[in-house]
């Protein structure tokens, strides 16, 4: 099983060939749990205003690329809300 921040790695470096189920792993332990999960979207809830979410689709057992960037940038504002 993989870890958070190795998985993370690999979004950076093949964002189309990351599995869904890892981007999920990744938004639950960043997030927390989806929004929603019915239908062929699974949504996460962000904390800053705005629009406060990550829709994630499944594309035969893998994350779409472009979904995947914008997890990257939201993990990357959501780190810049942590620091002091």
């Amino acid at each position: 099983m993989a870890s958070i921040e190795s998985i993370i790695q690999q979004m950076h470096t093949k964002p189309h060939a990351v599995p869904f189920e890892d981007v999920i792993k990744v938004c639950r332990a960043r997030f927390g749990p989806p929004r929603r999960t019915g239908g062929s979207h699974v949504i996460f809830k962000t904390p800053w205003p705005g629009d406060p979410r990550i829709n994630l689709q499944n594309a035969d057992g893998k994350a779409k690329a472009y979904q995947v960037r914008q997890v990257l940038q939201a993990l990357d504002r959501f780190a810049g809300l942590q620091e002091p």
